[in-house]
């Protein structure tokens, strides 16, 4: 899914805002669910932008892990970008390998899509308005001021983390997926 999101990502207008077919996005699930082979290849790049935040809103606790909501959430209150950068190093380090290395491929993608935004009209505002949500939510629900507020301060630090993923992540962000 990275892969072709990655390939296909920059070059598509709207790429994770637009929604891929409901009923496309369900039957690929199921298969994909049930360990049937799918070629994603031969589907709207769309769906699969859909099916993959799907399978990120349903990673137990959030990629970003629930558990440390708080911190993320206050980040962006912090000083200069340095004290961001290394407060949200500092966060990673606490999160399972397997959420990080799955991080860095996203942050790698997202890059290449920003990087192309006067094609695709997917800015790092843009993006992280569309990935936000799937990437952290609150341990417990709220009131939908609270939860309004909270997407605000959330889509800010992906903003921030995919305006920044290099320094973040490292420079070789840019080549995780090699000469496609």
């Amino acid at each position: 899914m990275l892969s072709l999101l990655y390939q296909e990502g920059p070059s598509t207008e709207g790429i994770f805002r637009r929604s891929g077919s409901a009923k496309t996005c369900k039957e690929l699930k199921e298969k994909l669910d049930s360990g049937a082979e799918v070629d994603l290849a031969c589907e709207s790049i769309f769906v699969t932008a859909s099916l993959f935040k799907d399978f990120l809103r349903n990673i137990p606790g959030s990629i970003l892990s629930s558990q440390l909501c708080d911190k993320w959430v206050s980040v962006m209150d912090q000083g200069n970008n340095e004290e961001k950068i290394r407060s949200i190093q500092r966060l990673i380090d606490q999160l399972p390998r397997a959420n990080v290395v799955l991080l860095r491929y996203i942050f790698g993608v997202l890059h290449g899509i920003e990087m192309r935004s006067e094609e695709n009209q997917m800015n790092a505002f843009n993006l992280a308005i569309c990935i936000a949500p799937s990437l952290l939510w609150p341990p417990v629900s709220s009131t939908p001021d609270i939860e309004s507020e909270f997407t605000k301060k959330i889509s800010s630090l992906v903003q921030f983390l995919t305006e920044n993923c290099c320094r973040i992540f490292g420079e070789e962000i840019t080549s995780l997926f090699g000469e496609i």
